[in-house]
């Protein structure tokens, strides 16, 4: 019966991170599906969801207007989700410069993009974050694959600005993205992209639908447009740029709020798991944004089950000594979180893979717990810091 668990655990967890890549990688080289590109300028609505954001909405609204794209064909809303913190005054500043501003009550993150969507007049909608700043041409870019009637929506590459200050869990961060982008590349080459990152992506106007609330804004808006039989592709060249992680503690909480909204968002996309409609995207799907959540459960297992087995031989016993000598890295990069040392990939990556399960772990519990995450307080780094870690509010699903 261990034996059996062994086996079991190495296998999901042989399978999450080196053979599901590989399929990825060898299909996209395999099963390419070209789309059509061209440099058109369709008009766009660039959609910001703020709440207390005066600390970056200036440079943020600077950046989108600053970019390479004729301003009569750009229009700027800003959703202000109860935002008591200077940001409206900010943001009126410029309405002379077509920013519109939709100042709301306090709701959550879902109902300022569906009010900001219900006064869009873009043909394609661009979603962004605050504090992303785009690349000059990161708008041109995006709406490229637009010129293939196939294509409804299109994720952008997000990457993270270098910070000296960074941490062990920034540099941790920055490495799992750089390897997330391959995996984006080939899916786009082959079919669809997983998902979008809220930091950039566009889809056409009449493919969006409301968001419910307590889930994943971004994963359900753009999977939606395969779900409508459209595909989602990805455009390497159309950049955003974010900080890092900040602090253990912040990170850590901000990963636990995203993994939770995350899964709860897969559960109500359900339908793309199917692979009788949805063919090896309900496969990716699966395999990335589900198995990968719950692969914290094979690794306690395998951590569990492998030194019972010491004495079955010299295989168990390295498969023990691996664990013992990885997780020590982890603690190593904990301990020295903050130092140069620290942010060496030798630490980083270690700490921050446990970081990750560890989160993956307690929004499991607040999944089975009904717990839905809707608003949060968004808390500015302290000096030294990089990025902006939002603190969850939750409610309990009814």
């Amino acid at each position: 019966m261990i034996l059996a668990l062994f086996w079991l655990a190495l296998g999901l967890i042989l399978y999450t991170y080196v053979v599901f890549p590989l399929l990825i990688f060898w299909r996209g080289l395999l099963a390419a599906r070209p789309y059509h590109q061209a440099p058109a300028i369709p008009r766009a609505s660039v959609i910001i969801a703020a709440y207390n954001e005066a600390d970056s909405i200036r440079a943020k609204l600077e950046n989108i207007l600053s970019l390479d794209y004729p301003a009569e064909r750009l229009e700027v809303i800003v959703a202000s989700d109860g935002s008591r913190d200077g940001t409206n005054d900010i943001v009126r500043q410029y309405a002379g410069r077509g920013v519109k501003l939709l100042p709301l009550p306090r709701q959550g993150k879902a109902a300022a993009l569906n009010a900001a969507v219900a006064i869009a007049t873009g043909d394609i909608l661009v979603f962004s974050d605050a504090n992303s700043m785009y690349a000059h041409q990161a708008l041109r870019f995006l709406v490229q694959p637009f010129a293939d009637p196939r294509v409804g929506g299109v994720a952008g590459n997000q990457r993270y600005l270098s910070h000296t200050g960074s941490t062990s869990a920034g540099e941790g961060e920055k490495s799992y993205w750089g390897f997330d982008r391959q995996l984006k590349r080939f899916q786009s080459r082959a079919g669809n992209v997983i998902s979008a990152t809220g930091a950039i992506y566009a889809i056409r106007r009449e493919l969006f639908l409301p968001v419910p609330e307590g889930v994943t804004d971004d994963f359900v808006t753009s999977t939606r447009v395969i779900a409508q039989g459209y595909r989602l592709v990805f455009a390497p060249e159309a950049v955003a740029y974010e900080p890092v992680a900040g602090t253990r503690g912040r990170e850590f909480g901000r990963k636990v709020r995203v993994i939770t909204r995350g899964l709860r968002a897969v559960l109500f996309m359900g339908q793309l798991l199917n692979p009788f409609r949805y063919g090896f995207y309900a496969l990716q799907l699966f395999s990335h944004k589900l198995l990968r959540r719950l692969v914290v459960f094979p690794l306690l297992l395998l951590l569990v089950t492998s030194p019972l087995l010491w004495s079955y031989g010299l295989f168990y016993q390295l498969v023990t000594l691996a664990q013992l000598g990885f997780y020590g890295l982890a603690a190593a990069g904990m301990l020295l979180e903050g130092t140069r040392l620290g942010r060496v990939k030798f630490f980083s990556l270690p700490f921050y893979f446990c970081l990750v399960n560890l989160a993956c772990l307690l929004a499991v519990w607040n999944v089975l717990q009904g717990r839905r995450i809707v608003l949060w307080e968004t808390r500015r780094p302290e000096a030294g810091e990089a990025g902006v870690i939002a603190q969850p509010s939750e409610r309990r699903a009814s």
